[in-house]
């Protein structure tokens, strides 16, 4: 089957996660509203954008395996977005501080052609250490992860912080869950590997 895979997303994280996987996909940016229903839990937003990010774009490429994405810490029940500010980073990062931060990524892989989609989201919990002011000021300086949910790298210096991470997939974190990827790819009929 040579079916085309395009990547709904505009994300350079996770088109570089895909590509541990295939060497052939598109990327689209999806059109989609990205913010919380009344009274939605974190994990469900995540999979709800997700499956509307894959559905946006398969609404205009009706032969294609189309993959949504979407990752969205949570502390004390609150989305933690992506900071876009030194000021907002800093302040993410002193709230988690000897917390513990969960992040659900959530990924629908959907035939167009048929309907048919493949999902899933993967919950990693980041366990952080107390982090000092100068700590995270150093950090900030070095990495300025401002278009990160949560305010870090995880495969750059982001790891310092940490104490541990708790997950079934530590590709989930950097944005999309390979493993459960691969297995859904290759049930939509493409080789991986």
């Amino acid at each position: 089957m040579n079916r085309s895979l395009i990547l709904a997303s505009t994300s350079s994280y996770r088109a570089m996660l895909l590509r541990r996987l295939l060497d052939d996909f598109q990327q689209i940016a999806p059109d989609c509203d990205e913010h919380a229903l009344p009274g939605e839990a974190v994990a469900a937003q995540a999979q709800r954008l997700a499956a509307a990010k894959a559905a946006s774009v398969a609404a205009r490429h009706a032969d294609a395996l189309v993959l949504g994405s979407d990752q969205l810490a949570e502390l004390d029940g609150q989305a933690v977005g992506k900071p876009g500010t030194h000021a907002a980073a800093h302040t993410q990062l002193a709230a988690a501080s000897g917390r513990t931060l969960r992040f659900h990524t959530a990924w629908c892989l959907l035939d167009a052609a048929s309907g048919q989609r493949w999902q899933g989201c993967d919950v990693t919990r980041v366990n952080f250490r107390a982090l000092a002011a100068p700590e995270i000021e150093r950090y900030l300086q070095r990495e300025r992860p401002y278009d990160c949910a949560g305010s870090f790298k995880s495969e750059g210096l982001g790891i310092a912080l940490f104490e541990r991470i708790d997950s079934s997939d530590p590709t989930a974190l950097i944005g999309l869950p390979l493993i459960a990827l691969a297995a859904a790819l290759r049930a939509a009929g493409l080789p991986v590997p």
